[in-house]
């Protein structure tokens, strides 16, 4: 070793150091990107699945609703037929239907505020009892189909929020 002057010894050990610094680093390097390789891989599989049961909980949520309003469809439509039953011609004849009755019932469907009455003295509004239950028993029917829209909705939110854990 005393061929070799002690700045090139010095120089040989900075530089073995120097690589033995930087192999370090890179085998560093490369262990991290693969464990960071590893936990994007994971997550992939992980949001893969949640995505998976989203959608199955989708599917599901969406045929118990559309079962359930073709119910409240059948059952309204039925209700709608029978009206000239439970409402009689003659019931027709003897009940007059006020132009107040309707501007209150129609302002109530729309959401809105009535206008101010108009003439007591008016004549009928020329619609017949038959018709108001008709309408009636359509906007229930609606109210109905909301309502299992509404269920459903919530379904499907518990649903996602179950299958996201």
């Amino acid at each position: 070793m005393s061929l070799i002057p002690w700045p090139y010894r010095l120089l040989a050990l900075a530089a073995l150091a120097v690589a033995l610094i930087g192999f370090g680093w890179i085998r560093g390097a490369s262990h991290v990107q693969a464990r960071w390789d590893a936990a994007v891989q994971q997550q992939t599989l992980q949001a893969t699945a949640v995505r998976e049961r989203q959608a199955q909980a989708t599917v599901k949520v969406v045929t118990e609703y559309v079962d359930r309003v073709r119910v409240v469809r059948e059952k309204g439509d039925t209700i709608i037929k029978e009206v000239l039953v439970y409402v009689p011609v003659e019931a027709d004849a003897a009940c007059t239907i006020n132009r107040g009755f309707v501007r209150l019932h129609d302002a109530a469907a729309a959401g809105e505020l009535p206008k101010p009455a108009g003439d007591a003295d008016a004549p009928a509004a020329g619609l017949a009892l038959s018709a108001v239950a008709g309408t009636v028993a359509g906007n229930y029917q609606s109210c109905h189909e909301n309502a299992e829209q509404l269920r459903a909705l919530q379904a499907w939110v518990r649903e996602m929020a179950a299958t996201a854990r």
